[in-house]
């Protein structure tokens, strides 16, 4: 039974969205501040977060990087009822993998759930067999054991950075567009997303080491979207 935590300050909601997660088969442990989740997190031990972004006290953004710091795997789905750009963009920059917009339908926010957790699924299997491991100058990839060291020194990747790391990098010198990532790694079909596609490359350039100008690695195609390049 996948384990989620909810942090939601609106009473009426966070009970609802509460109720709804259960009756698809989660269990669900319920915060109404940012702190209280993070105490939740340390003795509930989710498999998945549904975050607001809008919270008393300690705002969501902050929220969402202390969890990043605890957990740099830990599936972080953030909730907001705004539908700004800006405000997305920062939330996911701070380290979310997914978002939704609230008002949303439990149908809605139910597959969104499962899509991350077949993400962290994923990222945490490993085939048994003889490791596949892939080096790109100082980049290595084990894609047998779904891990990546940098320089010699594991890189904590979050579900959806690793996914998109190892799609891009199965087919060096291919230009993926974003439509193309969003759907592979996100298993999205609206074009709007694109921005979940632009903020997970940058977090991902960060963690590899990347130059913001000049990346070596993941490599924007203008216009169009990235491909990923051996050096």
């Amino acid at each position: 039974m996948p384990r989620v935590l909810l942090i939601e300050d609106d009473r009426a909601v966070r009970e609802g969205v509460a109720l709804a997660l259960r009756r698809h088969g989660h269990d669900v442990a319920a915060a109404e501040t940012g702190e209280e989740g993070l105490e939740r997190l340390r003795s509930f031990r989710p498999d998945v977060v549904v975050l607001d972004l809008m919270l008393p006290g300690m705002p969501g953004l902050d929220v969402c990087r202390a969890m990043r710091a605890l957990d740099q795997t830990l599936p972080i789905l953030m909730a907001t009822a705004r539908g700004d750009d800006v405000d997305i963009v920062v939330g996911l920059e701070a380290g979310a993998d997914d978002y939704v917009v609230k008002p949303v339908q439990a149908r809605v926010l139910e597959a969104r759930i499962r899509a991350v957790l077949r993400r962290a699924t994923a990222a945490a299997a490993t085939d048994g067999g003889i490791p596949k491991i892939d080096t790109y100058g100082e980049l290595a990839i084990d894609r047998a054991g779904h891990s990546v060291t940098w320089q010699g020194a594991p890189v904590p990747l979050a579900p959806s950075e690793l996914r998109l790391l190892l799609t891009l990098s199965a087919a060096p010198g291919q230009v993926f567009s974003r439509q193309q990532l969003l759907e592979a790694v996100w298993e999205h079909s609206y074009h709007g997303d694109a921005r979940l596609v632009d903020a997970c490359v940058r977090r991902l350039r960060a963690k590899m080491g990347e130059p913001s100008r000049e990346p070596r690695y993941i490599q924007t195609v203008r216009g169009f979207g990235y491909r990923f390049v051996s050096p």
